[in-house]
């Protein structure tokens, strides 16, 4: 399928073509038809899957379709997202989407002088990107408005629920019209997001794809069973390899990002973390050394990193192991993306042992244990099974102990 068989309009086609696409994802094929006939959706996607552009596309031609009335513009489209780095994203995806349109955007989020984002605002806009804290204080404010919005969209809901900032949805949700077209986005369903759900949708038509359990075909998954105090020394031996460009690396705690950052920066690797103590700056910041190459490694926590989006990332590292299954399928799916391969390292010690059986139960496989490890484990109680698992490439991975068993004691 094209984009063409979408009945999307010439100028957005254009856009499209200019930037080098011409086959919608799974979401955007099932996704823009639906939206175009202005129905309610309700999509669970997570990041990567294409979703942006399976709302701002048609978005931007619903709203083409109905030029505004004479006057200042006003706001017709609402996005709402959790952090500043969804937001700059998302809304490049529309200056993107939408530059052949007369339509204007703009996004505002916290952490940075509001005084250019009010200017913008009272110069007219059709679309606004908004985060919640930033979104409820400009309108306490009397900057914006939005009596005049005819769509509204709730991206990444379940990460909202996370950072605390479902209450200020609802506030948001509480000052739009009743009548309007939604679209509710949510890589997981916890009930509290589907309560949400059920409460701003009107008769939504459920779009679901990559479900939570399936991990990229393209990652090579690999285990290594090591002892806690080791795993520093095993990621500096992980990171000898020139062949690793960038590697996204994951901890459970904030305290733990900045540990691993101290411990590679004075193994004199460059790396900076992000997590929710950073300042939107500090963490932009970050990002943006990381994707330019100027650091080679990003330590986050899962909050702080859902929702970016880094092309070409070569490997992610479970430096922790999360304690949530359907994590570790978000956190490796920032590799292997738009067709390319890509590496999930997955260290694991002995408290860690139960969150390796639900993650392993959740894939329906598995993850293959390394044939190279030289910090195993000192105690290891992996079942004999697993010795037989083969690697994602095809090659036999061995057991990673230097020809122990894996689940045999080292003394």
């Amino acid at each position: 399928m094209s984009f063409e068989n979408l009945k999307l309009i010439e100028p957005i086609l254009q856009a499209l073509q200019s930037e080098g696409y011409t086959s919608p994802t799974p979401i955007q094929a099932k996704s823009i038809p639906l939206i175009l006939e202005k129905k309610d959706l309700l999509g669970c996607a997570q990041t990567g899957t294409g979703k942006t552009a399976a709302f701002a596309i048609p978005v931007l031609q619903l709203l083409n379709e109905e030029p505004q009335s004479s006057g200042q513009r006003k706001i017709r489209a609402l996005v709402l997202t959790p952090t500043r780095e969804l937001a700059i994203q998302i809304s490049d995806s529309f200056a993107a989407y939408g530059k052949n349109l007369n339509l204007k955007q703009i996004v505002i989020f916290g952490g940075v002088s509001q005084s250019s984002q009010v200017n913008a605002l009272r110069s007219g806009v059709d679309i606004l990107i908004a985060t919640p804290g930033r979104l409820l204080d400009l309108m306490s404010q009397g900057f914006v408005r939005l009596e005049n919005i005819k769509l509204f969209v709730l991206d990444e809901a379940d990460r909202m629920l996370d950072m605390g900032f479902i209450n200020d949805v609802k506030k948001v949700i509480a000052k739009i019209p009743e009548k309007r077209q939604t679209l509710f986005f949510s890589a997981t369903m916890p009930p509290e997001i589907q309560r949400l759900a059920n409460t701003i949708l009107v008769n939504p038509t459920k779009v679901e794809v990559t479900p939570v359990s399936s991990t990229a075909e393209k990652i090579t998954q690999g285990l290594y069973y090591v002892d806690k105090p080791q795993k520093k020394h095993l990621l500096m031996h992980i990171l000898k390899d020139q062949a690793i460009l960038s590697a996204l690396v994951f901890t459970r705690t904030k305290h733990g990002a900045d540990k691993v950052v101290k411990d590679l920066n004075s193994a004199g690797v460059k790396a900076e973390a992000i997590h929710g103590n950073k300042s939107q700056n500090a963490r932009q910041r970050a990002l943006s050394n990381f994707k330019d190459g100027s650091i080679r490694v990003l330590v986050a926590t899962d909050i702080a990193a859902r929702g970016i989006d880094i092309d070409e990332l070569s490997h992610v590292v479970n430096y922790e192991l999360p304690n949530v299954p359907e994590t570790y399928v978000h956190r490796i799916g920032r590799t292997g993306r738009a067709g390319l391969s890509g590496v999930a390292y997955s260290f694991c010690d002995a408290e860690e042992r139960p969150y390796l059986k639900d993650i392993n139960k959740l894939i329906g496989m598995s993850i293959p244990l390394m044939e190279e490890n030289p910090f195993p484990a000192l105690i290891e109680v992996a079942p004999p099974a697993e010795k037989k698992q083969q690697g994602r490439g095809g090659r036999p991975q061995g057991n990673g102990q230097g020809g122990r068993k894996p689940w045999q004691t080292r003394r």
